[in-house]
């Protein structure tokens, strides 16, 4: 009996060992695909003024990595080298495409706010960094695994952004006025934050930060 609940243990550990779970954590912080691997900065600044778009493109963006990912690694040995760019762009088109149509047809609204930035999620670079890095190279479960870790990672820096941008260019959250809600009606908001440069100057300060307390050398 003991024997047996060893055995089915070991799996368990196995499929949440220390590796594995590095493949989560270790991009929401030490690795981060936007303010370590300095990627997916363009929809960082562009998407990022308003928290529900942000909120839908963050999901976009880790599904279609992940996804993405998991495709590519069932396929990696049937991919001949000299075409794995051209079947991965094929493979991430397709998914970009599901998750667009999905989005118009539940999320109309949102979709109009995001425009041409859905489709450009084609050529996210931490889409195709990923397949290259590592799903042409591991198994399918450790790239699903690497595929969300990269999609968290990059998700809460952007919801970051996008909240300080909207807080302090909009006075709200989710499109809610919180401060005129508290009785705040004359809260200074910043025109800036509106703005691209906005969230470019926000980003560096995250990114500064960030590696500050990483204490992070390029020399390291």
């Amino acid at each position: 009996m003991a024997e047996t609940l060893t055995t089915t243990a070991k799996p368990a550990e196995e499929l949440l060992s220390k590796r594995r779970k590095a493949l989560i954590t270790d991009p929401l912080n030490d690795d981060n695909p936007v303010t370590v691997q300095v990627l997916g900065i363009c929809s960082s600044l562009a998407v990022t003024t308003k928290m529900e778009p942000t909120l839908v493109m963050a999901i976009a963006v880790t599904v279609v990595v992940a996804m993405s990912n998991l495709a590519i690694s069932l396929l990696r040995n049937l991919i001949p080298n000299r075409i794995r760019i051209i079947v991965q762009l094929a493979v991430v088109a397709s998914l970009v495409i599901v998750v667009d149509q999905v989005l118009k047809a539940y999320f109309y609204d949102v979709s109009k706010l995001l425009s041409v930035f859905v489709g450009l999620i084609i050529t996210n670079c931490i889409v195709m960094g990923r397949l290259e890095a590592y799903a042409m190279a591991n198994k399918p479960y450790d790239s699903v695994l690497d595929g969300v870790g990269n999609g968290l990672g990059y998700a809460w820096i952007i919801l970051l952004i996008s909240f300080i941008r909207e807080v302090l260019g909009s006075g709200s959250i989710f499109n809610f006025k919180i401060f005129e809600a508290i009785g705040i009606t004359n809260f200074p908001t910043n025109g800036l934050m509106t703005s691209p440069v906005g969230a470019f100057f926000i980003l560096g300060i995250i990114i500064w930060v960030q590696r500050y307390k990483n204490n992070y050398s390029e020399h390291a």
